[in-house]
């Protein structure tokens, strides 16, 4: 047996850690930005899925992605419930295969629960759950086979470091036609539906940055030049991003935000994730900067000419962002930082070709499959809460428990939250 590289694999294990509490951090950051009323819910939707989603990915969700290729479409079972993989050592990092099981298991994760922020407020706790576990086998699991398991993606050559593609892409684009399938929030556009919790999504958002150097750097797979490179760029890109969208706000709505400051870190953050360990430190600066412009005129502008509710702008950061960094790594890539990878638009290579295929193929996927798993489990359960549910908000209708310490009462069994409540 190959030798294990103690260094690889400590840093591979604690990468793992990091991109396991993006999403504790990422409820936060969603649950600040719902209503009151709602708080619980968006947090439940994010935090329950670290449980179902990491047994699913242990039972099939990594032979599918990572088992014998099977016609470039997906992995065998020949990996089914971890089978083999206790004893093996991954050749080019020298890390046992159990560590890159965790590492990608926290991949599997984060991404359905990016989906939540587009639906926030309106859908069914029990249909969700059911929609993100198929929609982790049936979406998730073969998108990442084909492009990090050697499917026919990976074989075309396109380019996905840290999941621009497979969990940005994917999971914000779902997130859009699933929020366009159930319809908007009632009252959506003609009465305030703001953040109730800013400070919250501030925490949220800086636990995600926090996290993201382990998403980023730690898909390098071990302790190296590549891990530097992808751990900077990661910096430089949410930093600048940070920049873009303040000074966006500031000339279009006369006023920078602290939310805007954060969502132009997570825009910036999405943006680099395909091309952290393929691009040059220099490179994030316009990577992350336009992946912020283009979230912003996404959220701000994009969604209210086309009226869809985005309730927390999932597709605007996400879809957008991650649609983006796909593009600029076809333009940036270099072999000078990633021998592994390819050479970009700017330094002569034909990157940018499989690159837009790839996105293309992600994006089509996603709305298909999304569509087909949504109307499939909507002939069996009520994808939607009731108006009077909504209007009381599915902390209490959905879960029977409120956030705040706030006038409540037991009517018919259930609690009731108090009238000021329900209008926030």
């Amino acid at each position: 047996m190959i030798g294990i590289d103690t260094g690889n694999t400590a840093w591979v294990l604690l990468c793992a850690t990091l991109v396991f509490f993006m999403t504790p951090g990422l409820a936060l950051f969603y649950g600040g930005m719902a209503r009151s009323k709602n708080v619980l819910g968006t947090i439940m939707q994010s935090f329950f899925l670290i449980g179902i989603i990491s047994v699913e990915f242990i039972l099939i969700g990594y032979t599918m992605i990572f088992g014998n290729d099977i016609g470039g479409m997906i992995g065998g079972l020949d990996k089914l419930g971890l089978v083999g993989t206790a004893q093996e050592v991954l050749d080019a990092t020298n890390i046992p295969e159990m560590a890159f099981v965790t590492f990608q298991c926290m991949f599997a994760v984060l991404t359905p629960a990016i989906i939540s922020g587009s639906v926030t407020g309106r859908m069914r706790f029990a249909p969700f759950v059911v929609f993100s576990v198929l929609w982790a086998i049936l979406i998730y699991n073969p998108m990442a086979h084909w492009v990090w398991g050697g499917g026919f993606l990976a074989e075309l050559g396109a380019l996905d470091f840290a999941g621009g593609l497979v969990i940005h892409v994917l999971s914000g684009v779902s997130g859009l036609t699933l929020c366009i399938l159930l319809g908007r929030r009632r009252g959506y556009g003609r009465m305030p539906m703001l953040p109730h919790h800013l400070p919250m999504t501030i925490l949220g958002a800086s636990i995600l940055w926090f996290g993201w150097f382990g998403f980023n750097a730690g898909s390098a797979l071990g302790v190296g030049d590549l891990a530097a490179n992808a751990m900077l760029t990661t910096q430089i890109a949410a930093a600048i991003g940070i920049v873009g969208w303040v000074i966006a706000e500031r000339l279009h709505r006369g006023k920078p935000t602290v939310l805007g400051a954060a969502s132009g870190a997570i825009a910036g953050l999405v943006a680099i994730t395909p091309a952290a360990g393929f691009v040059t430190p220099l490179a994030s600066i316009p990577i992350g900067l336009i992946g912020a412009i283009s979230c912003y005129v996404a959220v701000a502008i994009l969604k209210n000419k086309f009226g869809y509710d985005d309730s927390l702008d999932a597709f605007g950061i996400h879809g957008v962002g991650g649609t983006w960094g796909a593009i600029a790594t076809g333009l940036w890539a270099t072999t000078m930082v990633n021998p592994d990878g390819a050479d970009g638009l700017f330094y002569g290579g034909g990157l940018l070709t499989p690159q837009c295929i790839s996105l293309v193929v992600a994006i089509v996927f996603a709305v298909v499959g999304t569509f087909i798993i949504f109307k499939v489990i909507s002939i069996v359960m009520d994808m939607r809460v009731t108006i009077s549910a909504e209007s009381l908000g599915i902390d209490i209708s959905e879960h029977g428990e409120g956030a705040y310490n706030q006038s409540e009462f037991k009517s018919s069994g259930r609690f009731i939250t108090s009238d000021q409540n329900s209008l926030v």
